[in-house]
């Protein structure tokens, strides 16, 4: 492990886990009981990119979703374990498709030890997931994760043909943040009630909880991009812009500036790069763009709160309701 890596058995939970606080140090055990492998490079970045200060909201989500409706065996934790593990995947592989150097104010993987091996470890860390998701032993959590999988892999491909395209237009770009974001939530919350034998209803609630959580994170990631802190996000602000990418606060500011405004930001997502940063973070707060895509956000947060009523009261239940809340309260 890095020297300046925090070993995840030490970590502190946030107050969200504290509920589940001997589940969560569990799933952390069984992280770095999983990550071992007879090649020392898979280990080593493998235990750097899952102990890079991520706050673990899938596994938290399976944990709880489980527990909220009375689980009360341990299948949980390896559950929460590999899906933890696919979501580490993806994001060693983000981050060789976006060319990222910075992620969560460190070096990226594929920065440190270069674009080959990062995609090979996010291919090990993808197989273990399935590796374990066997020993789970359900046919319908491997039907829920396989193809949540699927979809992930077709958001992203669809994200990347986004890239430079100024014509997107919002339900486009939902269908897009559903895929490569919102699924991995719903297969969470989705899986751990399977898991703990839900009803069809509560199954149901738990899988649309997750989704529209989802959706409010990556509307909210996508407003800082033009309104954050960059040392508190630990990304540049504009990364988005740099990229190319058509998200919500442009696709809005398109829509309701003059058509000069819109004729600046359609050239600068095609252009991608910086170099009309500072007008297109003018145009975007000036059109309300940002206001729209906060309330977009709330939108999505008011319908998972919705899904909870379905549940039994509990302190996992109320944990829900609080992470639903802070998806849209969060600087980073």
């Amino acid at each position: 492990m890095p020297a300046n890596a925090t070993s995840p058995d030490t970590a502190i939970p946030s107050p969200l886990h504290a509920v589940v606080a001997e589940d969560f140090a569990a799933v952390n055990r069984t992280i770095m009981a999983q990550l071992a492998s007879r090649v020392p490079l898979v280990e080593t970045i493998g235990q750097y990119i899952v102990d890079s200060g991520g706050k673990r909201l899938r596994p938290l989500l399976v944990l709880l979703s489980a527990r909220s409706l009375g689980y009360a065996g341990d299948r949980h934790v390896m559950l929460a374990t590999l899906i933890e593990f696919m979501h580490t995947s993806t994001l060693l592989h983000d981050d060789v498709v976006d060319e990222s150097h910075l992620r969560r104010g460190k070096a990226t993987a594929n920065d440190a030890w270069g674009n080959a091996p990062s995609v090979l470890v996010g291919d090990f860390l993808y197989s273990r997931s399935f590796q374990m998701m066997v020993e789970m032993g359900s046919m319908r959590i491997m039907q829920v994760l396989s193809a949540a999988t699927c979809t992930i892999a077709e958001g992203e491909v669809q994200q990347l043909t986004n890239v430079g395209n100024p014509d997107i237009d919002e339900a486009a770009y939902f269908e897009t943040i559903q895929g490569k974001t919102a699924m991995l939530f719903e297969a969470a919350s989705h899986s751990g009630a399977i898991l703990a034998g839900a009803t069809p209803e509560q199954e149901i609630a738990l899988q649309h909880y997750g989704r529209y959580l989802g959706l409010a994170f990556q509307l909210i990631d996508d407003l800082l991009d033009y309104q954050g802190d960059a040392e508190a996000m630990g990304k540049n602000v504009g990364d988005d812009l740099a990229e190319g990418k058509p998200t919500l606060p442009l696709i809005q500011a398109m829509a309701q500036g003059t058509p000069e405004q819109a004729a600046l930001i359609r050239r600068a997502i095609r252009q991608g790069g910086l170099d009309h940063l500072d007008e297109v973070l003018a145009i975007v707060d000036a059109t309300g763009a940002l206001d729209y895509t906060r309330a977009r956000a709330e939108e999505m947060v008011d319908r998972a709160l919705a899904q909870l009523d379905h549940l039994p009261a509990s302190p996992c239940r109320d944990s829900m309701a609080e992470l639903a809340r802070l998806a849209v309260d969060r600087q980073a």
